[in-house]
């Protein structure tokens, strides 16, 4: 339990770590398109080696269409919500199409934040069970896509006028979330059937693939430009190698 809680918490205070330096450092938004692109890659390789395969390994394949399915369609149902009450760039500073900064709401880019956070805080803990130790993959995929996500959503909170304090207070409420939501997955999957892991491990593969999908990879590329596919490409690679350790 308390190791789930301890990884839980190193993934989480990316996003801190991604908040720190947007606050206190000049941050190129290209340098923060090319991390999001890699963790982008990195991400969609935990989905596919870590999660699904599991679940399809561990639950047979219906279970993980079930569950795949389900993610993806709950995270775009809660991504469109949020994003229509003033979340959508949680991950980036948002620009019109004439260029202007167009603000957001901050507590939706928080909400936002949080929904991307515990499907991914919750395997972490998952990973746990099996008594192998936590999936170093898993842990790695989801800390450096956090730390842009830290970096671009704490300038929308900025353009919000939000002070330094209440944004360190909102990214510290991201961690101590992550934490919970990983002792969480430890503590209710320990003893989950088959069926009942695959279907949770694939509904969290398939929230991060349409979170990846509607919001990091095009705004990696708006930040980024033609380099994202190779850096993404890249971050799968380094997911594939991870896998292999």
């Amino acid at each position: 339990m308390w190791s789930a809680l301890l990884w839980g918490a190193i993934s989480g205070s990316a996003v801190l770590l991604g908040a720190l330096l947007a606050l206190y450092l000049p941050i190129p938004n290209k340098l923060i398109g090319f991390i999001m692109a890699f963790g982008t890659g990195v991400l969609i390789g935990a989905a596919a080696y870590e999660l699904l395969d599991d679940s399809v390994n561990e639950g047979g394949l219906i279970p993980t269409i079930i569950g795949f399915t389900a993610g993806a369609l709950v995270f775009t149902l809660f991504d469109w919500y949020i994003s229509r009450k003033g979340g959508a760039g949680r991950k980036r500073s948002v620009r019109d199409s004439s260029g202007t900064k167009v603000q957001g709401s901050g507590l939706a880019i928080f909400a936002g934040t949080v929904l991307d956070a515990i499907p991914e805080s919750i395997m972490i803990g998952a990973s746990l069970i099996s008594g192998q130790g936590v999936s170093i993959l898993l842990v790695a995929a989801i800390f450096i896509s956090n730390i842009p996500e830290g970096l671009s959503s704490t300038a929308g909170l900025k353009q919000d006028n939000y002070s330094k304090a209440k944004i360190l207070l909102l990214w510290l409420g991201v961690l101590l979330i992550s934490t919970a939501a990983s002792g969480a997955g430890y503590t209710f999957m320990d003893h989950a059937s088959g069926a009942a892991s695959a279907l949770i491990a694939s509904f969290a593969g398939g929230g991060i693939i349409s979170m990846v999908s509607s919001s990091m990879m095009p705004e990696a590329y708006e930040d980024g430009g033609p380099l994202t596919g190779l850096l993404a490409a890249l971050g799968m690679l380094c997911s594939l190698i991870l896998d292999q350790l």
